[in-house]
C-alpha cells in the first residue's frame, strides 16, 4: 500500500492514510466492542487496516477509469440497481438458501443511495461497492470473518455478508474529510495565534525597523536581526 500510495497526488495520499486510521477505529469498535462481526481468531488481523487503505485508494482512482469517463452517472445508476436487487433478494429469496433475513443490509441501502446520487465523489462509492462486495463474499465464504445472525444491541437480523454493507465506507469517507478539515482549520488557527503572540511580544522599535526592512525589499539576515535586537534592548 505504501508503494501504491506514492503514485497518487499528495492530497489523495493523505486521505488514504487518514482512512487507515479512521477505518481501524471502526474495526475495533464494530468487531471487538459491538461484535456485529468476528474474525476467525477473534482479533483484528494486521492485514485489515492497510486493506482498508487499498480499498479506499481503489475508489479514489475510479474517476480516472475509462468506463466512468465514458458513461458518467449511468455507472452510478447501474451500481445502485445492483445494490437494490441484492438488498431485495436478501429479504425474499436468499433467506430460502442461507436461512438468514438480511434486514441490516437493506437498511444500509438508503445511506448508500444518498451518497451515490448526491455526492460529487460518487465514483468513489460506486467502485468501493463493487470491490467490497467481492471481498465480503470471498472473506465470509472462506471463513476469514463472519457476521452475526442478529446484531448485538440493535437485534437487527443480518446476512453473511449484509448486502449493502459497503455503505459503511460512506461514513468512513465523511469522517476522513471531516478529520482533515478539522486538522486544517486547527493548524491555521494555531499558526495565526502564534504569529499574533510573536508580534505582540516584539518591542515597538524592533517591529518598526523590521517592517521598514521588509518594505524596502532587502533580505534580512540573522546577523542584522540580531543587531536590531541589541539596539532595541539598549534603547
Amino acid at each position: 500500500m505504501i508503494l501504491a500510495s506514492l503514485k497518487v497526488p499528495r492530497e489523495q495520499r493523505v486521505q488514504v492514510w487518514t482512512c487507515v486510521a479512521v477505518a481501524t477505529g471502526f474495526e475495533i469498535f464494530s468487531s471487538l466492542v459491538w461484535g456485529i462481526y468476528r474474525y476467525r481468531l477473534h482479533n483484528v488481523p494486521l492485514f485489515v487496516p492497510p486493506g482498508h487503505g487499498m480499498v479506499y485508494l481503489f475508489g479514489l482512482l475510479a474517476i480516472q477509469t475509462p468506463i466512468v469517463r465514458q458513461y458518467g452517472r449511468r455507472v452510478a445508476y447501474a451500481v445502485l440497481g445492483g445494490a437494490s436487487v441484492w438488498a431485495a433478494a436478501g429479504l425474499t429469496l436468499l433467506p430460502l438458501v442461507t436461512g438468514r433475513v438480511d434486514v441490516q443490509g437493506a437498511l444500509c441501502l438508503p445511506v448508500f443511495a444518498f451518497f451515490l446520487l448526491r455526492s460529487p465523489r460518487w465514483p468513489l462509492f460506486a467502485a468501493i461497492f463493487i470491490i467490497v462486495s467481492e471481498l465480503e463474499i470471498c472473506g465470509t465464504s472462506f471463513g476469514n470473518w463472519y457476521w452475526m445472525p442478529v446484531a448485538p444491541w440493535t437485534h437487527i437480523p443480518s446476512g453473511n455478508p449484509p448486502s449493502v454493507i459497503a455503505a459503511g465506507y460512506c461514513i468512513i469517507d465523511a469522517t476522513v474529510l471531516m478529520a482533515l478539515w478539522v486538522y486544517s482549520v486547527g493548524w491555521k488557527t494555531i499558526k495565526t495565534r502564534m504569529s499574533t503572540t510573536i508580534r505582540a511580544n516584539t518591542p515597538p522599535s524592533m517591529r518598526f525597523r523590521l517592517i521598514k526592512l521588509e518594505n524596502s525589499g532587502e533580505v534580512v539576515s540573522p546577523a542584522s536581526t540580531t543587531a536590531i535586537n541589541f539596539r532595541s534592548s539598549g534603547e
